[in-house]
């Protein structure tokens, strides 16, 4: 029972995180580090950009400026689709989390069946999956058609390693994806 327990515990910290994770990710603006030259010569400039789903910004000495996009019309189809994407993900989340929390042991709902927790477990689980998918399609994409625009320095990390910024969405990701799984596990009804 205790193994349980710390289980769904932990599945629902997880998912949570990776759901926080997620909407730190959409509303950041260093997604893919661009370069209008070449590598060393941005670098001797320090004249980089970088590139997200709401705006473009322009990295120079002491200089951090950024430019909405704002007109949807003349958009690409990829950041368009991509903003999309996180934000049903985002979406997602809230009724998943909410649904999780229903599921946790300290929590009853009347004298309901186990099978009942159950099956809202397997629910939360696969809407986790959903948002999890939603976010690793958007994550992959985007750096890969602004590479297709111009040279990019760098996908923002996205592809690379966890740091801070959207850097943290494969990680959260996989705490998305690691904690839907836990709870279905762990909320196996009792027979």
């Amino acid at each position: 029972m205790m193994v349980a327990t710390c289980l769904q515990v932990v599945g629902f910290v997880t998912s949570f995180v990776g759901w926080i994770g997620i909407i730190v990710t959409t509303s950041t603006n260093d997604w893919v580090v661009t370069c209008g030259y070449t590598i060393p010569t941005c670098r001797k400039l320090d004249e980089l950009g970088s590139k997200g789903l709401w705006a473009d910004c322009v990295m120079a000495t002491g200089l951090y400026h950024c430019k909405p996009l704002v007109d949807i019309l003349i958009l690409p189809g990829y950041v368009q689709a991509c903003r999309a994407l996180m934000i049903a993900a985002s979406v997602l989340g809230l009724p998943a989390i909410l649904l999780l929390l229903t599921v946790l042991p300290c929590i009853r709902m009347g004298h309901e069946p186990g099978v009942a927790k159950y099956r809202r477990a397997q629910l939360a689980g696969v809407m986790l999956i959903l948002l999890a998918l939603c976010a690793i399609v958007a994550t992959i994409w985007f750096p890969v058609c602004a590479h297709r625009e111009t040279t990019i320095v760098s996908f923002g990390y996205s592809l690379r390693r966890c740091r801070t910024g959207p850097a943290m969405a494969p990680g959260l990701l996989c705490s998305v994806t690691r904690g839907s799984p836990l709870l279905c596990q762990a909320s196996k009804p009792k027979v």
